[in-house]
C-alpha cells in the first residue's frame, strides 16, 4: 500500500482553497474574511466519531489508534462518539469548535449532520477531513478511506469463490447492503454489483431480495434477513452482507434454521466476531481494512494543518452530490478468507486470546493461528 503523499495534480483546487480561505470581500453585501485557524501550534484537534453499534471500530480502534497517532507527535486532541445521535453529532462540533480547535476530524453519521458539521467549521475558520465517510455535499477540505469500490468488488468476488466451493447450481443471491444515508454503502454495493450482476445478466446466479439497513443496525439487519427468508421460502443460496455485524445477524438467523455453515455470507471489517465466524465455517468471507493506516494517515494531515506545515494528499475523490472534486488519501483493503485470518492478527489489529477464545480455540491451529 502506498505510504507517501504526493501533492495534487490539480493545483487549481489549491488556489480556489487559498481564495476562499483569504478572501477580503468587505463590499456591500460581501462577507468578511475568515482567518483561519491553525498554524501555529494552538489549539486542539477534535475528532468525532459516528456510534459505537454500526462497527466495533467506533468505540474502540479508531479511538485507540487516533489518539496514539496524536500523542506520538505531542498534539492535544479530544475524541467524542455521538452515540447514534445526529443532535449530539452537531453539539460535539459546536463544542469543540467554541474549545477552540483548530482541525475537525469527522466521520458523519448521516449528510445532515456532517455537513452541519462542516459549514459551522468553516464559519469559524476551522478546516474538516472527512474520515472513512465522504459527507456528501459537505464540502470537506480532505478526505480519508479506504478504496470502498475495491472493499465491494472483494465482497462480490469473495462469495462467488464460495459459492464456487460449494457447488451449488443457479444460485439465489440476497443482498443485505449498509446504510442508504452512508455514501460508502452505495460504493461497496457498486463495487459487487460489478462482481454479482455479470452472473445475473448471464443467468448463472438468480438475483435475490436487495434491502438497505438503516444505521448499519444488527437487530434491524435480523429482522429484515428473517423477512427476506421467509418470502423466498428458503430459497436463498448466498448472502452479500455488507458489514460483520451484519452478517452476525443473518448468520443467527440460519443458524436457528440449522442453515449456518450452508450458505455462505460475506462481510466486511475483520471484526473479533467476524473473524470467528469464518473459522467455524459460518461466514464466508470479510474484508481487513487496516485502520491503522487510516488513522495515521488522517492525523497526519491534522498534525499539518495544525503546525502550519504544508498538507497535500495524492488523489482526489468526486462528491457525487455536489460535483466538488475533495483532495483524498485512498487506501487499499484487504480481502480475508479462512486461510487469511491469521493475516489480521498477525499485524496485531486482533488478537488471538479473543478470537481463539472458548469453542473458537479449536478451529485456529488448522487456520495456521499459532500467535
Amino acid at each position: 500500500m502506498r505510504r507517501k503523499l504526493v501533492s495534487l495534480a490539480a493545483a487549481g483546487l489549491l488556489i480556489m482553497s487559498t481564495v476562499a480561505a483569504c478572501s477580503d470581500d468587505d463590499s456591500a453585501g460581501g462577507k468578511a474574511a475568515v482567518k483561519q485557524r491553525g498554524g501555529d501550534g494552538t489549539g486542539m484537534v477534535g475528532v468525532i466519531l459516528p456510534d459505537t453499534e454500526s462497527s466495533q471500530r467506533w468505540g474502540s480502534d479508531d479511538p485507540r489508534l487516533l489518539e496514539a497517532a496524536f500523542k506520538a507527535q505531542d498534539v492535544p486532541v479530544t475524541i467524542k462518539n455521538a452515540n447514534g445521535s445526529a443532535d449530539e453529532f452537531k453539539s460535539l462540533a459546536d463544542k469543540m469548535i467554541a474549545d477552540n480547535a483548530t482541525v475537525l476530524i469527522i466521520a458523519s453519521l448521516d449528510p445532515e449532520s456532517g455537513k452541519y458539521a462542516i459549514d459551522r467549521a468553516h464559519e469559524a475558520g476551522v478546516r474538516v477531513i472527512d474520515y472513512d465517510r465522504l459527507t456528501l455535499n459537505g464540502n470537506a477540505d480532505y478526505y480519508v478511506s479506504f478504496n470502498n469500490k475495491l472493499v465491494g468488488q472483494m465482497q462480490g468476488e469473495g462469495l462467488v469463490k464460495c459459492l464456487t466451493a460449494k457447488g451449488v447450481k443457479s444460485p439465489r443471491v440476497a443482498y443485505v447492503n449498509g446504510s442508504p444515508s452512508d455514501n460508502n454503502a452505495t460504493q461497496f454495493k457498486e463495487g459487487y454489483d460489478g462482481v454479482l450482476s455479470k452472473k445475473f445478466d448471464s443467468g448463472a446466479y438468480l438475483k435475490g431480495p436487495d434491502q438497505s439497513v438503516d444505521g448499519w443496525k444488527p437487530e434491524l439487519a435480523k429482522a429484515i434477513f428473517t423477512e427476506m427468508w421467509n418470502q423466498y421460502q428458503n430459497d436463498i443460496n448466498g448472502v452479500l452482507s455488507a458489514n460483520d455485524g451484519m452478517a452476525a445477524a443473518v448468520i443467527d438467523v440460519l443458524r436457528a434454521r440449522g442453515m449456518n455453515g450452508k450458505i455462505p455470507v460475506t462481510g466486511q471489517d475483520a471484526s473479533v466476531e467476524g473473524l470467528q465466524n469464518i473459522l467455524a465455517g459460518d461466514q464466508c468471507m470479510t474484508v481487513y481494512k487496516p485502520i491503522k493506516k487510516e488513522a495515521d494517515a488522517a492525523a497526519k494531515l491534522a498534525i499539518g494543518i495544525f503546525k502550519g506545515d504544508q498538507v497535500k494528499a495524492d488523489q482526489q475523490t468526486k462528491d457525487v452530490e455536489s460535483g466538488a472534486y475533495v483532495a483524498s488519501v485512498l487506501l487499499d483493503p484487504i480481502r480475508i478468507m479462512k486461510k487469511d485470518v491469521k493475516l489480521v492478527i498477525n499485524d496485531g489489529f486482533a488478537k488471538k486470546d479473543e478470537v481463539c477464545a472458548g469453542t473458537f480455540a479449536k478451529y485456529c491451529p488448522a487456520a495456521g493461528i499459532t500467535k
